[in-house]
């Protein structure tokens, strides 16, 4: 349930009345947590800005935040308290793999557009077939996008035929499994070994001594960041400095502050990297985040640019539309004019009315980590 003291945070700008409202949905708790605090900070840091500047259609932005503690079951009560309750105009998040799985239903049912700015191994195009007017869309890489760039990176630039899948017993985990499989066969190759682990298995030296034995060249890793601790403390104790890519959510901070030497040339994908970014729009929200959250540096910075940008974009969305009606501002969304210069980047139509997928692989570049730090490959 919603909580009014627990996870129901107003933007203190909204004020009374007239506030348009957005519920958000994040592992606020949890195992999760690291990230969807990350991706909380980006959806404020957007909206205070937008408020900063009038609001939209001459209202306030206020935000429900909800904490779906990366359960399902959870998140689905959640999104029919934001939306009978609260009665939220549009909904963002969740990230969980399984969160989505229940509440893209909900929205779809309620003709609420929902933009997910962390979440990537759920279905989002692929609920057009359930939901021809598909309310879901997504501003991050997809399974598809992700697995697709790791393949790639191991198997054709790289070189290497032998790959150790190891991945955690979650739908995320088994999603990028098959994922792998699937483009491992189509240039007949197979896994030298594959093994899965529980969330939270703390000893993973048995995965890696079976990858080491099986003669693999690079370990293929899907998995949440505090479990990739757990694999390169095991490649650290074996000595084997093996190469491993994994998905983009290894720019935990948890990750990179943990995981130790063997963590560096570990490679993600990644849609922003602070490091890396020159045009104004990314130094501005680079120096907004800063000063916004009194830290040196944006912590978790794709998720932060996500989130924000799904902002952003949802807010042109409603000020195109004219209106905050569900149909009217999906419709919006699905052919937004003019081009959007962005924290992850320029967007000009991110969505279509059959593609709600706004990241595509030239959004998308490879982070290596470096003494604790992702930077450029």
């Amino acid at each position: 349930m919603l909580s009014l003291t627990a996870v129901l945070l107003v933007t203190a700008a909204a004020g009374e009345g007239g506030a348009i409202k957005i519920g958000t949905h994040l592992p606020l708790s949890g195992y999760a947590a690291p990230i969807g605090q990350a991706l909380n900070r980006g959806l404020h840091l957007a909206a205070d800005e937008i408020n900063a500047t009038g609001g939209v259609l001459g209202r306030k932005v206020a935000l429900i935040d909800g904490d779906d503690e990366g359960k399902p079951e959870k998140g689905a009560q959640l999104v029919r308290d934001l939306i009978d309750k609260e009665h939220v105009v549009a909904l963002l998040g969740p990230h969980n793999t399984v969160v989505p799985n229940e509440t893209t239903r909900i929205a779809n049912e309620r003709r609420i557009p929902m933009i997910i700015p962390g979440a990537t191994g759920n279905k989002v195009n692929e609920l057009f077939a359930q939901f021809p007017q598909n309310y879901v869309f997504r501003i991050a890489p997809s399974e598809t996008l992700q697995t697709e760039m790791m393949a790639t990176e191991a198997f054709v630039a790289r070189g290497y035929t032998k790959a150790a899948l190891i991945h955690d017993d979650t739908p995320f985990g088994k999603g990028g499994r098959a994922s792998l499989e699937k483009l491992m066969a189509k240039q007949d190759l197979k896994p030298a070994y594959s093994a899965s682990f529980k969330i939270g298995e703390a000893n993973m030296t048995p995965q890696v001594t079976g990858a080491r034995a099986a003669g693999a060249e690079v370990i293929l890793f899907y998995g949440l960041a505090p479990d990739a601790i757990n694999l390169v403390r095991a490649l650290e104790k074996l000595g084997w400095r093996s190469p491993v890519i994994g998905p983009w959510n290894l720019c935990n901070p948890v990750f990179l502050t943990k995981a130790g030497s063997f963590a560096d040339g570990t490679l993600m994908p990644q849609t922003f990297i602070e490091e890396r970014a020159t045009e104004p729009e990314q130094l501005k929200f680079i120096g907004a985040y800063r000063k916004r959250y009194s830290s040196p540096h944006v912590e978790m910075a794709p998720a932060v640019a996500q989130a924000y940008d799904a902002v952003q974009l949802l807010a042109i969305a409603i000020r195109q539309a004219g209106t905050t009606d569900g149909p009217k501002v999906k419709a919006a969304l699905e052919g937004l004019k003019g081009t959007y210069q962005g924290a992850t980047g320029s967007y000009f139509l991110p969505w279509r009315p059959d593609d709600h997928e706004a990241i595509t692989r030239g959004a998308v570049v490879w982070g290596t980590v470096k003494s604790g730090k992702v930077v450029p490959y």
